[in-house]
């Protein structure tokens, strides 16, 4: 293959560049809204053309969303997680918790064999609010929690990028506890199991994490599918009903 010379960045690949860093810097938060036109031409320097080109390709790749007599937004706070993101939201909710099996299970694995006594701490603790927003009934807080525990135990991997591939799901995540967050709620079994997971965890014991964690993602798909055949139209893109194997 011949190999070419490499070109220089056009003007609004440079503007590009620089939005991305504020982005993923979090000087410009995600939902906060970005500067308007005029200020960006002023800050930068750069032609009005310019400037909607940048912004064009940024919304282009999901790093902003433009809201018509409001202005545009922050809506990711990087082009992977975007672009998962889009993914995710064409994917059916079975297929969403095949993948949060296939994540946590690992993590659960690789924590049980890394964690420190401070990350054993750090669980139980997020353990003890989740169970007292399941007692008084809190759905918000109880998905709250659920998303942080799982989040302590990636943590407690020690392995950046499965943290940030885990982070980077963790809005179609929270929609996927919410689903079932009705029929989950008052399911003991589900909630045994992530007491087992913590406790698996804490003892190193990895095969105990791993069977834990099958055991609740198993509890929250058959809590879908008996919503499924209770209603027939909840779920039409499902790519099979089988259990999760091991």
């Amino acid at each position: 293959m011949k190999l070419q010379q490499p070109t220089r960045l056009t003007l609004s690949q440079q503007v590009v560049s620089q939005l991305e860093e504020l982005i993923e810097s979090g000087q410009w938060a995600v939902g906060s809204r970005i500067p308007a036109e005029p200020e960006l031409v002023k800050q930068l320097g750069v032609s009005r053309n310019t400037i909607r080109e940048a912004v064009r390709a940024l919304i282009h790749t999901g790093l902003l969303e433009a809201k018509p007599g409001d202005g545009t937004y922050v809506c990711s706070s990087s082009d992977l997680k975007a672009a998962i993101q889009r993914r995710l939201r064409k994917s059916s909710i079975h297929d969403t918790f095949e993948v949060r099996y296939c994540l946590e299970r690992e993590a659960a694995r690789l924590a049980a064999n890394r964690r420190t006594e401070e990350d054993v701490a750090k669980m139980r603790d997020c353990l003890e609010r989740r169970d007292a927003a399941i007692a008084t009934g809190d759905t918000d807080t109880y998905i709250r929690t659920d998303l942080e525990l799982h989040r302590l135990v990636m943590a407690a991997t020690y392995n950046p990028l499965l943290i940030d591939l885990y982070d980077h799901m963790s809005d179609s995540l929270h929609q996927s506890i919410h689903t079932v967050v009705e029929d989950t709620l008052t399911e003991n079994e589900h909630h045994l199991a992530h007491h087992d997971m913590v406790e698996a965890i804490a003892a190193s014991d990895p095969e105990g994490a791993e069977n834990a964690t099958r055991s609740y993602i198993e509890a929250m798909r058959s809590a879908l599918l008996s919503r499924e055949e209770r209603n027939p139209n909840y779920e039409k893109h499902v790519s099979g009903k089988k259990p999760i194997n091991k």
